[in-house]
């Protein structure tokens, strides 16, 4: 048995050393991302990869059974979330996660300043790290129509809720900086339990298996690394705070999305947030990713 290499995400810091580790990851995010195509809300090396993945494209040996059960339930579930297979469940539950994170970027990206707009490195990076989450989106897209869902839209959701989306970050760094970190938090942690997920729901489909895996493995890299990023924003009280607040928005959240209780233990998921040190993070994501110096034992 190995000795521990990391520390809790909720371990203490200073304001140097989150100062230092912000230096530190805008010049990981030059090498990870490449050119920042802002236009485009894009990143050369994100986009490459993507079209890679298109270029090569997988599909299911046996075709849904059936996908009109996916196109009714996808946006709004319709029918009893126990009446349907766990594949429809499982890529209902996955767009509805990908669909709050759409939402939330947009609203984002329309009131954070453009990086020629920029006045610190803190509003830089976030600029990128709305960029690379537009990415994820088309990386959800295309897990989808790697299962032959080739009609999915990006609906958004009902009237209030876009309106929070839209206000959230017009608010005070003091007051968004901790849920933002939570969300990022969670994230990670849905995508863990997700990837596991393909292994049972997909055994029959290997390719497809593995296929959504390394997709699935180009978001979770970069979540990694904005946990890490969005824990440096945080002081010693904010991140308490943020300890505390794992449960209730762990749990507020995974209710809005029916399918996470027929899928998913979201007991440990929260569990798993609650004790996230980036020791059982795989090696090979741990090569690609960023993790805050005050973390590092």
């Amino acid at each position: 048995m190995t000795s521990a290499k990391y520390r809790s995400i909720f371990s203490p810091s200073t304001a140097q050393q989150r100062k230092e580790n912000f230096d530190n990851y805008w010049e990981f995010t030059q090498q990870h991302g490449g050119e920042f195509l802002e236009q485009d809300r894009d990143l050369v090396v994100k986009r490459a990869k993507l079209e890679y993945f298109q270029n090569h494209p997988v599909k299911l040996r046996t075709p849904l059974a059936h996908p009109e059960a996916f196109y009714r339930n996808y946006v709004d579930m319709q029918d009893e979330p126990a009446s349907l297979d766990k594949i429809t469940l499982l890529l209902t539950g996955m767009y509805k996660f990908a669909r709050h994170e759409w939402v939330g970027i947009k609203g984002a990206w329309d009131v954070a300043p453009s990086m020629a707009n920029c006045t610190n490195l803190e509003d830089k990076i976030s600029r990128i790290h709305l960029a690379e989450e537009f990415c994820h989106v088309r990386l959800f897209d295309e897990m989808l129509k790697t299962c032959g869902l080739d009609k999915v839209e990006w609906v958004p959701l009902s009237p209030w809720k876009e309106k929070m989306y839209e206000q959230f970050p017009k608010f005070p760094g003091l007051l968004i900086d901790t849920p933002a970190f939570v969300t990022e938090l969670m994230g990670v942690t849905f995508y863990f339990h997700l990837y596991r997920l393909f292994d049972e729901v997909l055994a029959g489909e290997p390719e497809v298996r593995d296929r959504l895996k390394e997709l699935l493995d180009e978001i979770t890299i970069d979540e990694i690394a904005h946990v890490g990023q969005r824990r440096n924003f945080i002081g010693d009280t904010g991140i308490k705070v943020a300890k505390w607040l794992v449960k209730p928005f762990y749990t507020m959240f995974f209710n809005d999305i029916p399918e996470v209780g027929q899928l998913f233990d979201v007991k440990k998921m929260i569990q798993d947030g609650e004790a996230f040190d980036f020791n059982t993070v795989p090696d090979y994501m741990i090569a690609k990713s960023w993790i805050p110096s005050y973390c590092k034992v």
